[in-house]
């Protein structure tokens, strides 16, 4: 006879609750995917870094000057076509410099992700990048603690600062979210690109701003002045650096396109610069020859200062205020329009924790 090795199990002096086993279940499931996205992070940062060894020596076997620009070319169409974004030849570039920056394979940190380099390649200094790269990894700092560092000149407040003082300029550091996040496989652009997975906007909207953009995009189109609805949450890459339009309109009587970027905090003169990047850009690379020039407009959604703000470029003011106005709805629509669904947020906010209570 065989014995049941189920009923041979000693039985537990505690019982575990549900609640035990679900957390002990999660904690493995959440491991399980931080190990995973390590594993393809530091396979794609040496896919990277043997791509630039091997563009490199290529290049230095042909001394022909033009012979580097069409091998880029080649490279990025061929690779492109079969393997999707991610590619091009500002890509590859920036392979080739991972590789000249840091020549030596064995000495690369396992634990920093591709976002965390391109960020450690902008730093000149050799001592001073070697700095941030081995704080990053002793430190654990997420992308974006790393970029805060270096733009608040961490190294050069450390080596100014006496040994006494250290630990506090070391205490500014605030956790703006853990590196390892079991999601972050899934918002990453840099790893969604090398997997050529799809990316999906939601992972880029706070539930604020995913039911304000709703509201927006729903009000524009039913405005019924030409508006089409081209993109949510457009994803823009300049020297490996991404950014996400909220809205792309393209107007069909004004035959121009309409960019909008939403904040929810208070506007700031980065913000009023960013969405005229955005202006310029559609303008140099998005736009055709008969397209009339991309308009650009700013909602801060800030409870105390709500406001809406056009944006073109300088030189087409007249076009846009002798023809433009006829077809898009006033600043002081848009605000309007921002306060309202502000408030019905709210409101059902303040309902759903009445209802939890």
């Amino acid at each position: 006879m065989v014995n049941d090795p189920d009923k041979s199990v000693t039985p537990s002096t505690s019982i575990e609750s549900d609640a035990d086993i679900y957390n002990s279940i999660r904690n493995t499931l959440a491991q399980a995917r931080i190990r995973a996205y390590s594993a393809i992070n530091f396979a794609m940062v040496e896919a990277y870094w043997d791509i630039g060894r091997q563009i490199t020596k290529a290049q230095n076997n042909n001394p022909r000057a033009e012979y580097g620009k069409q091998l880029l070319k080649y490279l990025a169409d061929n690779l492109t076509i079969e393997f999707g974004k991610g590619f091009d030849e500002s890509s590859l570039r920036r392979m080739r410099q991972f590789y000249r920056i840091f020549p030596n394979r064995a000495a690369l940190w396992h634990d920093l992700s591709w976002s965390h380099y391109r960020l450690l390649m902008k730093i000149e200094n050799d001592t001073r990048r070697e700095f941030y790269g081995r704080e990053c990894v002793e430190a654990a700092w997420s992308v974006r603690q790393l970029e805060r560092q270096i733009n608040s000149f961490f190294y050069e407040r450390l080596l100014a600062t006496q040994k006494s003082g250290r630990d506090s300029v070391k205490k500014e550091i605030q956790t703006l979210e853990p590196k390892t996040d079991p999601d972050y496989i899934l918002k990453d652009p840099y790893i969604l690109e090398f997997l050529d997975l799809k990316e999906k906007r939601e992972y880029h909207e706070s539930e604020l701003e995913q039911a304000l953009i709703d509201k927006l995009q729903e009000f524009l189109l039913e405005l019924g002045k030409g508006f089409s609805f081209v993109a949510r949450q457009k994803r823009i890459t300049i020297d490996g650096d991404h950014y996400y339009i909220d809205i792309v309109f393209y107007n069909y009587i004004l035959k121009c396109f309409v960019v909008i970027d939403l904040k929810t905090g208070k506007l700031t003169y980065q913000d009023i610069g960013q969405i005229d990047f955005y202006v310029r850009y559609f303008e140099d690379k998005i736009k055709l020859p008969e397209d009339n020039p991309t308009i650009g407009i700013i909602l801060c959604a800030d409870k105390n200062d709500a406001m809406a703000k056009y944006s073109v470029l300088s030189d087409k003011d007249n076009l846009f205020a002798s023809k433009y106005m006829l077809y898009l709805p006033t600043e002081e629509d848009l605000k309007r329009e921002i306060e309202r669904e502000c408030e019905a947020i709210e409101r059902k906010r303040k309902l759903k924790n009445e209802d939890n209570e």
